[in-house]
C-alpha cells in the first residue's frame, strides 16, 4: 500500500480554519490537532503551515486589523514552533512582514512586542534560527526612521539587538575601528551670505531692537573677549569634520589647521562664562516637556543666529568638550589596525595633554553639576581603554568555563605502593607474567638508561652514509647514472630520514625544481661534500649554479643560526606594515602559506577593498589564530616558501 501523499491546498485550508479556531480558544491544540491528522511527512506539513500562517497575517493586514491580532498570531506561531509543527524561523517571518507593512507609529507597540520576548528569542529552539532575521529586521527600522526625530525609537532597536547578541558578536565591534564619514555637518561657508554683517546693520536702524535671546538674556551675564563674528563662526563648526574623520590630525597640515581653530575656540570657551545661577535652571527647565521627560536633539543647528545662543547653552559646551576628549583618546590610543604613519611627535603630544587639562577644568566650571560630570567622563573614558586593549587582543571570550560538580565517591581501597609488588632495592626484580617478557624487563636495573645506552644507537653518521655517494658524484670516478646508489629507492628511502635527523640542509627553502628524488639526492650530496672532511674527494663537484645555490642556503643557514632571537622575536605592527605594503595585491598567494581560513578570506575581502589593507586584515588573523608563533622566523619562513624572498629581507634586516 503507498503512502498518503499530502494535498497541499486542502491542507493549506484545514490549516487556515486550524488557526482561526486556535486564535478564538487561545491555544494551539487545534493545531496540532489538524498537523497530526494530515497525511504526508513533517517537513512537508511543516512548510503548509508556515504558508497558512503567512497567508492568514497578509489577510488581517489588507482588513487593517488591529495591532492585538497581530500579536494573537505571532504567539500561537510561537507556541507553534515550542509545539514542533512548524519551522522554528515562522515568528520572524511574520513579525518582518508585519513591520514592513505598517506605519511607523503602530510598528512601535509590535516592536514593543519584541523587546519584552528578548528571553525567548535567545533561547535554544529560536536563537540560532531567528538570529539574522531579527538583524535584518532591525537595520531595515533604523532605515526608516528618522536620527534627528525618531531619536528614542532608534535607540530603543540598538540596545535590543545589544541585549540580543552576545558582547563578542563580531557585526557590532567595529574591529578595524571605521568612522561614519556620512555624519557631515552643514553650515555657511560662504562669507557673503553671511547674516552677521546684515544683523549689526538691521540693528543699527532699529536702534534699541534686538530679537529675544541673540545676545543673551539679563539673567545671565556673560562676557567675551573675542567678537562673534563669521571668522568664529567658520573656525568652529570646521572643527566638527576633525571630529568626524580623526585621521585628518595625523597630516601636517590639517593639524596646523585644527590647533589654530582649536585655540580660538577654547579660548571663547573659556572666557565666555556661564552663570550658575536662575537663569541656567530656567534653561534645563525648558530643556523638558510638560510630563518631565528630558528632550534630547541628536543633531547641532548650525544657524549663524544661534551661535550666541549656542556658546553660553551648558549642554551644547558639554558636546563640544567631551568630542575633544574622544578625540585626543583616539589619537593617543593604540588601534590594532591604525597605520604606522598615524604617529604624533613630541610637540603634538605636549598640547593635547596640556589642551586635556583645559578641557577638563573647562567641564567642571560648565553648570549645573561641572565637577560631577567631569569626573564621571573621565570615567567612562578610562573604561573605554579597556574596550581598545579586549579588541586589541582580538576579542577573546569574557566567559569563564564554570569547573566541573565534584559528586560524592564512595570510598575505594587503597592501592599498593608500586614498592610492594616491584620489590626493594637494586636486586628487585618485576614479573610481567611471562619468563621471557620477565628476562628482557630486567636485563637492566633502569630501564631509562638502558635505552640512552651507547649500544641502542643504530644511525650512521652522515660521512659513513654518503661516502659512496659522494664519490660516485665525482666525475673523475665515471659513474653511469643509472649505476649510482642515489638511483635506489631503499637507499633515497633511508637517505631522507637521515638527512631529517641530521642535515640542517634539509629544512632549508629553496627555489631549486628537481623532477624526482635522485636529482635531489645528488644536489644534496654535492653539499655535504663541502662541508665533510677533506680526505673525501669533494673539491672537484662544483658547478656554477650548485655554488650559487649553496651560497643562498649557506646565507639562510647563517641568518638562522646565527640570529636565535629571530626564532623568538614577535613580528610588530610596523613591520606588518611594512610586509602589506610591498605585497599589494599579492597577499592572496601568501595566505596559502599562512594557512588563514577561507572563511576569514572573505571577510577580509567583503570589509575592505583596499589591496593594502588587505595585506595588513591577512598577517593581522594570522597573528590571531597562531598567537605566540607569530615570530618573525616564522614570517621570514612563509615569504620564502611563497616566493618573496625580497620581502622577506626587509624582515630580517630590521
Amino acid at each position: 500500500m503507498s503512502p498518503s501523499i499530502l494535498n497541499f491546498v486542502e491542507a493549506k485550508d484545514t490549516f487556515t480554519a486550524a488557526i482561526t479556531s486556535a486564535l478564538d480558544i487561545k491555544n494551539s491544540k487545534p493545531l496540532v490537532h489538524a498537523f497530526s491528522h494530515l497525511p504526508g511527512n513533517e517537513a512537508e506539513k511543516k512548510s503548509t503551515l508556515d504558508q497558512a500562517l503567512r497567508g492568514f497575517l497578509e489577510l488581517e493586514i489588507v482588513k487593517q486589523a488591529d495591532s492585538d491580532d497581530f500579536l494573537a498570531l505571532i504567539y500561537l506561531s510561537i507556541d507553534g514552533v515550542t509545539e514542533g509543527v512548524c519551522s522554528a524561523t515562522t515568528p520572524f517571518l511574520l513579525l518582518g512582514d508585519v513591520l514592513d507593512c505598517l506605519p511607523l507609529d503602530q510598528c512601535d507597540k509590535i516592536f514593543s512586542f519584541v523587546e519584552k520576548n528578548v528571553s525567548t528569542w535567545k533561547s535554544n529552539s529560536f536563537y540560532s534560527a531567528g538570529k539574522n532575521y531579527l538583524l535584518r529586521m532591525c537595520n531595515d527600522l533604523l532605515r526608516r526612521l528618522s536620527k534627528s526625530q525618531n531619536t528614542v525609537f532608534c535607540g530603543r532597536i540598538q540596545l535590543f539587538l545589544a541585549r540580543l547578541f552576545p558582547l563578542s558578536e563580531k557585526s557590532g565591534l567595529n574591529l578595524q575601528s571605521q568612522f561614519n564619514l556620512d555624519n557631515i555637518t552643514v553650515f555657511n561657508k560662504n562669507e557673503q551670505e553671511s547674516t552677521f554683517g546684515q544683523r549689526h546693520l538691521e540693528e543699527k536702524e532699529d536702534g534699541m531692537d534686538v530679537e529675544e535671546g541673540e545676545m543673551g538674556d539679563e539673567d545671565e551675564p556673560a562676557t567675551c573677549s573675542i567678537p562673534i563674528d563669521y571668522n568664529l563662526y567658520r573656525k568652529f563648526w570646521t572643527l566638527q569634520d576633525y571630529f568626524r574623520n580623526p585621521v585628518q590630525c595625523y597630516d601636517k597640515f590639517s593639524w596646523m589647521t585644527f590647533l589654530k581653530f582649536s585655540d580660538e575656540t577654547l579660548a571663547v570657551f573659556k572666557s565666555y562664562k556661564l552663570d550658575d545661577t536662575q537663569a541656567s535652571k530656567r534653561k534645563l527647565n525648558e530643556l523638558r516637556t510638560p510630563g518631565g521627560e528630558h528632550v534630547y536633539f541628536a543633531k547641532f543647528l548650525t544657524s549663524e543666529k544661534l551661535m550666541d545662543l549656542q556658546l553660553s547653552d551648558s549642554n551644547f559646551r558639554r558636546h563640544i568638550l567631551l568630542q575633544y576628549l574622544i578625540l585626543f583618546q583616539y589619537l593617543k590610543g593604540q588601534v590594532k589596525f591604525k597605520s604606522s604613519s598615524c604617529v604624533l611627535n613630541d610637540d603634538q603630544c605636549t598640547w593635547m595633554e596640556e589642551t586635556t587639562k583645559l578641557v577638563y577644568q573647562l567641564l567642571r566650571e560648565t553648570p549645573p553639576d561641572g565637577e560631577g560630570f567631569a569626573a564621571m567622563v573621565e570615567h567612562i573614558l578610562n573604561k573605554e581603554e579597556n574596550w581598545n586593549s579586549w579588541k586589541n587582543e582580538g576579542c577573546p571570550s569574557f566567559v569563564k568555563e564554570r569547573p566541573a560538580e565534584t559528586k560524592p565517591t564512595r570510598p575505594t581501597r587503597k592501592r599498593p605502593a608500586p614498592k610492594d609488588f616491584l620489590g626493594k632495592g637494586p636486586d628487585r626484580k618485576v614479573f610481567m607474567g611471562n619468563d621471557e617478557l620477565t628476562r628482557l624487563w630486567n636485563l637492566s636495573h633502569d630501564n631509562m638508561d638502558a635505552c640512552k645506552s651507547d649500544n641502542r644507537e643504530f644511525m650512521p653518521s652522515l660521512e659513513d652514509f654518503f661516502e659512496e655517494a659522494i664519490e660516485q658524484a665525482d666525475p673523475a670516478n665515471m659513474v653511469e647514472d643509472e649505476y649510482k646508489v642515489v638511483r635506489n629507492s631503499n637507499y633515497g628511502w633511508r637517505a631522507l630520514r637521515l638527512l631529517s635527523r641530521r642535515s640542517p640542509h634539509f629544512f632549508q627553502p629553496t627555489n631549486q625544481q628537481f623532477k624526482n628524488l635522485a636529482d635531489y639526492l645528488e644536489n644534496m650530496v654535492i653539499k655535504l661534500a663541502k662541508e665533510l672532511p677533506k680526505d673525501l674527494p669533494s673539491e672537484e663537484i662544483k658547478t656554477g649554479e650548485e655554488d650559487d645555490e649553496d651560497e643562498n642556503g649557506d646565507t639562510l643557514l647563517k641568518q638562522s643560526s646565527d640570529s636565535p632571537d629571530m626564532q623568538n622575536k614577535m613580528v610588530t605592527n610596523e613591520q606588518m606594515d611594512e610586509v602589506a605594503v610591498k605585497l599589494g595585491g599579492q597577499w592572496k598567494t601568501l595566505a596559502e602559506h599562512l594557512e588563514v581560513k577561507a572563511v576569514d578570506l572573505r571577510e577580509i575581502e567583503a570589509d575592505s577593498e583596499d589591496a593594502e589593507m588587505q595585506a595588513k586584515m591577512l598577517l593581522v588573523a594570522w597573528q590571531d589564530r597562531v598567537g605566540s608563533q607569530a615570530t618573525v622566523d616564522n614570517l621570514v619562513t612563509a615569504l620564502n616558501t611563497a616566493g618573496f624572498a625580497k620581502i622577506a629581507e626587509i624582515l630580517t634586516e630590521t
